[in-house]
């Protein structure tokens, strides 16, 4: 995978563009197998980029998000961000599965637990956040990461235990 690494760096990354103004977050109705439309942050090396998107291999190996079905042969299980030809043939429209994003891969791929495959290509990263990210200069004035604790405390400064 090229542009930026899993886990801390892609944090460092989307930090860094927030607080300079120039990250990108956009509504994309795609993103999720369930039509469900996620705020993704655009960031390099993720599948937000269509590329990166192209190039990854369609797969629903761990179907957190899969639909159960009745198909010709009983109970099914279908996602529309598995390979496209498995879709149809689970009674899916081939239609709803274009540009559709495995939610499953991306999201802990984002926190670092991405799967490696077969010939050395892990699972890119798919970022999603809210638009509003003023709350970072408030939280990490200094740009420096900051803990869950702190973001604790920062919520509910008078629920913080007394120094």
């Amino acid at each position: 995978m090229r542009g930026v690494g899993h886990g801390p760096h892609l944090r460092a990354e989307l930090r860094g563009r927030a607080l300079a103004g120039t990250l990108t977050v956009r509504n994309d109705p795609e993103a999720s197998p369930t039509s469900f439309p996620f705020k993704v942050a655009e960031l390099p090396g993720t599948v937000s980029e269509p590329e990166v998107a192209a190039a990854r291999r369609r797969v629903c190996d761990l179907g957190f998000r899969r639909t159960p079905v009745r198909g010709p042969r009983g109970l099914a299980y279908r996602c529309a961000a598995e390979p496209v030809a498995s879709y149809v043939r689970k009674s899916g429209d081939a239609a709803d599965a274009k540009g559709r994003r495995c939610l499953c891969n991306g999201l802990l791929a984002t926190i670092g637990l991405a799967q490696r495959r077969p010939g050395g290509r892990v699972e890119p990263p798919l970022v999603t956040i809210a638009k509003d990210l003023s709350f970072l200069t408030g939280l990490s004035p200094d740009a420096r990461p900051y803990t869950a604790a702190e973001v604790v405390d920062w919520l509910a400064p008078e629920a913080a235990p007394a120094a």
